[in-house]
């Protein structure tokens, strides 16, 4: 199954899924510089992964790397996708209707435990190889595992991997070590930034149309599942995974064992990210130097998002953040490419010529093969609600 993103963001919250404060007798009340300090947090965690992300999907797609092969979504992808989130979304409110929570959340913090290793590990492993030596003794490994014998056999698992990838596992183990035992925000937040820079990074869409359908129809999915109902809000404050950021809001009364939080959605992040990670590309297509169209949608997400902020803290109700990123981020670039005349080439600009005649389309979960980074990446965007995945050859595409 796909993952649900957690798309609304949500003024307040707690370790054990409380409400969100509504004037409630008895609930602790913020500082006005605790709730600050959090929603300047969240931004800040939010535009991290974007920038850097965007940055590395440039050199992503030029790569011949296979553990760095993009991941692309086509426009038949995007107008599936707010229906399988949807039915996922709506099928996860079910589960903790009928079942019991803490059954379902022990199953979700084994499953993301092993995600949030793989998708740390991959972007540790850049700084890995920098803080290590060039005469380093880096040993190669494999892992392979086959199905049947003969020309029937079908590899399963071909997981290549050296000796700097397995120090960068051994420390996100003990991240995620601490993440299973503790549920601590820190390491839910380490395991979330991994989660979107690797899907800012690895999930490219192919044209500006098809990003347009796919946040249009997130928009109107996130609208009607937060304000319509409150099977999001009760999913995200049900669901103890690192899908989602949260910083606390009485950190500087409770220190590190604060637990009233404000959270925000990886969808938020990744959704608009890949987006805008689209638009720089398309500005390195352009060669003229510049990265106008990358600054301005850059700068229209943290209009949007500190909209957001302002629109929940004042109303102290869950905001369906799409409702404001949407509209900025592909509006302020749309307008500025029709000021400077270049909205045709804007719309009729394709991703995938920047890409390897090898790239995969977006339509089916992939086989786990490869090295370390492609298994995160693999596994991660299986966990960011992207939609079934089906690989072409280059004569499909």
């Amino acid at each position: 199954m796909a993952d649900v993103e957690q798309n609304a963001a949500v003024p307040d919250g707690s370790s054990n899924g409380s409400d969100a404060v509504n004037g409630t007798a008895g609930r602790f009340v913020s500082s006005a510089e605790g709730t600050a300090l959090a929603y300047g947090s969240l931004l800040l965690m939010a535009l991290l992964p974007i920038f850097f992300g965007a940055l590395k999907s440039v050199g992503c797609s030029k790569s011949k790397s296979a553990s760095d092969m993009p991941e692309t979504i086509t426009s038949r992808d995007a107008a599936r996708f707010p229906i399988i989130a949807s039915c996922t979304l709506f099928g996860l409110y079910l589960f903790f209707k009928i079942f019991s929570q803490e059954y379902i959340n022990l199953l979700l913090s084994m499953y993301f435990f092993v995600l949030g290793i793989l998708a740390l590990s991959h972007t540790m492993s850049p700084f890995m190889c920098r803080v290590f030596p060039a005469n380093w003794p880096n040993k190669q490994y494999q892992l392979l595992f086959t199905q049947g014998s003969g020309e029937s056999k079908e590899e399963i698992v071909n997981y290549e991997f050296d000796t700097k990838d397995l120090i960068c596992l051994g420390i996100s183990s003990v991240v995620g070590v601490w993440y299973v035992l503790k549920k601590h925000w820190i390491a839910n937040n380490l395991f979330g930034l991994a989660f979107a820079l690797n899907g800012v990074e690895l999930l490219h869409l192919n044209n500006v149309s098809t990003g347009c359908i796919l946040l249009g129809g997130l928009f109107v999915y996130d609208v009607f599942w937060v304000f319509g109902t409150n099977v999001m809000v009760t999913v995200a404050k049900s669901f103890e995974a690192p899908i989602k950021l949260v910083f606390p809001q009485d950190l500087l009364e409770k220190g590190l064992g604060a637990s009233n939080f404000a959270m925000l959605g990886l969808g938020d992040i990744v959704i608009p990210g890949i987006f805008i990670a689209l638009l720089l590309r398309f500005d390195v297509s352009l060669k003229k130097n510049t990265r106008t169209y990358f600054y301005t949608s850059f700068l229209a997400y943290i209009f949007g998002l500190g909209l957001t902020i302002f629109v929940m803290h004042t109303f102290k109700h869950a905001q369906p953040a799409l409702l404001y990123l949407v509209p900025a981020c592909v509006g302020f670039p749309v307008l500025l490419a029709l000021f400077k005349g270049e909205l045709t080439e804007m719309f009729s600009y394709e991703s995938s010529d920047e890409v390897l005649p090898h790239t995969p389309r977006l339509t089916h979960f992939p086989t786990v093969s490869g090295s370390p980074a492609s298994l995160a990446n693999s596994m991660q965007s299986f966990g960011l609600s992207t939609p079934s995945r089906r690989r072409h050859t280059p004569s499909d595409m």
